[in-house]
């Protein structure tokens, strides 16, 4: 399955079903094939977001310093983080926002 984030205000976002959901469960929000964040919504699911991502950042910040004391290689992301995943989808919940749009997924 793939989503699709549109809203009238910008481009869509397309995620892989795993990721997708992710973001979905982050918003608190049940995976499912259709849903909508109303214009009310949308600020608070961009603080959401960002603050997942600084907590996720943080915790490889962590990771790496505790390598680092022990002396051990320092780890590295396998894949894409969780910044990188989010950005995209933080933007266009951005600009539909202060458009007052919408954001809708499967439909």
């Amino acid at each position: 399955m793939i989503y699709r984030f549109k809203s009238k205000a910008g481009a869509d976002v397309i995620m892989l079903q795993p990721q997708g959901e992710q973001i979905l469960r982050l918003l608190g929000r049940e995976p499912s094939p259709q849903g909508i964040l109303r214009g009310a919504e949308l600020l608070a699911a961009i603080s959401t977001l960002e603050l997942a991502v600084a907590e996720d950042e943080a915790a490889f910040a962590r990771l790496q310093a505790e390598a680092a004391a022990a002396g051990e290689p320092l780890p590295r992301r396998e894949g894409i983080s969780l910044q990188q995943r989010a950005w995209p989808l933080v933007e266009l919940i951005r600009h539909a926002q202060r458009a007052g749009a919408d954001l809708v997924w499967g439909v």
